[in-house]
């Protein structure tokens, strides 16, 4: 089992750019699919991004698409999230997790205990 961190959030106004990192701690993370989720205030969690192991797969939310890229470093232990042109509505508490798989529905492993996450603010 791996422990993960996460780190990289912030002020920024809209249209700017900001990059998520999710470290781990732990073996054999190149083995783990891993997602970033978000929660903004008064709404559910809802997934992002993921990638899977050796970069098999990845995901976008489809308001994520195309301003976002997912990477992984696995020398590292490390999963990172760069978002570009962020707007108000991307701003939320973002988590990252193992996840059993990269697909459209993926969700954390049933044993996942979440973090106090990174804050991510977009507004002018």
């Amino acid at each position: 089992q791996v422990q993960l961190v996460e780190s990289g959030g912030g002020l920024v106004q809209p249209g700017g750019s900001l990059r998520l990192s999710c470290a781990a701690s732990g073996s054999s993370f190149a083995s783990y699919s891993i997602g970033w989720f978000r929660q903004a205030p008064g709404k559910k969690r809802e997934g992002v991004s993921c990638i899977g192991i050796t970069r098999g797969s990845v995901y976008y939310l489809d308001s994520m698409k195309r301003r976002s890229i997912i990477s992984r470093d696995d020398s590292k232990n490390t999963v990172g999230l760069r978002m570009n042109n962020l707007k108000p509505e991307d701003t939320a508490v973002y988590y990252c997790a193992t996840v059993d798989y990269c697909d459209p529905t993926f969700v954390p492993v049933s044993t996942h205990t979440w973090g106090s996450g990174t804050q991510v603010t977009v507004s002018s």
